[in-house]
């Protein structure tokens, strides 16, 4: 059976899993765009609550050309996750070619008050071939 989400990543007991789906209803091939939803979904499988605090993603493009991108939170909020909770979101990555792949990491607080950065598995992005 297919799993949901064949990318996954633990760091601490903390894992992160992935699904990624190309979207051809807002790709435009002929005008050098592709574009990807990801799933990513966040597992707190310790034994205190953490809170993701910011997110740090490398695309590369089919060509090898990198783009960091850093931030705050993801899709707008810094979510706590209470042991044995997840927590998923949607987001989305446009290309200039049909593949390309990503990585990040996020960075975590504990209650404790450290901070660490949990890994975000490498997944690809490709484009299903197009018929001329």
């Amino acid at each position: 059976m297919k799993s949901l989400f064949p990318f996954a990543s633990t760091t601490r007991d903390i894992t992160v899993r992935v699904s990624v789906s190309f979207l051809p209803e807002q790709s435009e091939p002929d005008r050098g765009r592709w574009f990807w939803a990801y799933h990513i979904r966040i597992e707190n499988n310790g034994h205190e609550p953490i809170q993701l605090l910011t997110r740090r993603w490398l695309i590369t493009d089919g060509r090898g050309a990198q783009h960091h991108v850093e931030g705050e939170g993801v899709v707008g909020e810094q979510p706590v996750l209470q042991p044995g909770k997840s927590y998923d979101y949607v987001s989305g990555c446009p290309l200039q070619t049909p593949t390309g792949a990503m990585t990040g990491s996020y960075r975590m607080l504990g209650a404790s008050g450290e901070m660490f950065d949990i890994a975000i598995p490498d997944f690809p992005l490709i484009a299903p071939a197009i018929a001329e």
